[in-house]
């Protein structure tokens, strides 16, 4: 979760391995009582996130320097328009720059790259084979664990911000049974309805449990053990219709695997409730902002 206080940690962290010693240009340029103004303008268009992040690292600096945001998360701006103001002394507006647009930027890169697949997603609908998700309304795209290490609550936070879901946090928050634990269990004569039955009854009866398949094959096995999502790996086209079809919306039916922004509606109009995409987090490129002085 994206709270205060890990915001304030991340932005202490960043601003004490950017200038541990302090910034020895502004100390040595900037008059100490000089006082100014500067303006976080897009340079291309996009999807916002980070307002907070960007004023909690001013703030982080100098308590003193005032952030006006002109924008509110989830909101999509044009080149050229100003999206806060940030006002105080000018040694601390020069120094927390970098940390502030550093996060900012790739926050509102996932966000923009999260909405251009969820309308994607939604280009679905007006395919001649499409097929509406079972569990809800229209087909989700969700995010991966595949995030920068130590980043993980402001990527998260930025794919809600672009239209998207979260997948699981992290190992702690849902059971998700994949290939190699499967592989692990089958040495032990355990198959995987059984190793599911045996997940069920030691969690809580509010955890969900999720189980990776790579074959169309093993969704029987799955739905006799009681998943509650069953993720189809990689599956081609047909195969992910046919999985659909069988599972029946007996359990969730997660796509995942190299998805593309140019397979995703075509994936969607299969049926499935939800789409994982990876490259929301690990590939996404960050977007151009900047930080004019008035």
């Amino acid at each position: 979760m994206l709270t205060r206080q890990v915001i304030r940690k991340a932005v202490e962290a960043a601003l004490e391995e950017d200038a541990p010693n302090g910034d020895i240009t502004c100390e040595t340029t900037i008059p100490v009582d000089a006082s100014g103004a500067a303006r976080l303008v897009a340079r291309e268009q996009g999807v916002m996130s980070g307002i907070d992040v960007f004023a909690a690292a001013f703030a982080a600096q100098n308590p003193a320097v005032v952030v006006k945001p002109a924008i509110k998360d989830g909101g999509r701006f044009t080149a050229g328009q100003t999206l806060a103001e940030a006002v105080g002394p000018v040694r601390d507006l020069l120094t927390a720059e970098r940390i502030a647009l550093n996060f900012t930027q790739r926050m509102c890169g996932i966000a923009t790259m999260t909405d251009a697949f969820v309308k994607a997603a939604e280009g679905a609908a007006a395919l001649p084979d499409y097929r509406a998700p079972r569990t809800y309304a229209r087909t989700r795209i969700v995010d991966t664990r595949k995030t920068t290490p130590g980043l993980r609550p402001f990527e998260k936070y930025a794919v809600v911000c672009g239209g998207g879901h979260n997948h699981r946090y992290g190992l702690s928050d849902a059971v998700m049974v994949k290939d190699n634990h499967l592989a692990a269990l089958a040495e032990q004569g355990i198959d995987m309805a059984g190793a599911i039955r045996h997940i069920r009854e030691q969690v809580g009866h509010t955890t969900h449990i999720e189980v990776e398949v790579d074959r169309l094959e093993q969704i029987d096995a799955a739905l006799a053990g009681g998943a509650d999502t069953i993720m189809l790996d990689n599956f081609s086209l047909e195969d992910t219709r046919r999985g659909v079809d069988r599972i029946a919306g007996r359990a969730i039916v997660e796509a995942s695997g190299n998805m593309t922004i140019e397979r995703v509606p075509e994936v969607a109009a299969t049926g499935v409730d939800v789409i994982s995409v990876g490259a929301l987090t690990h590939s996404v490129r960050s977007i151009d902002l900047g930080l004019d002085w008035q």
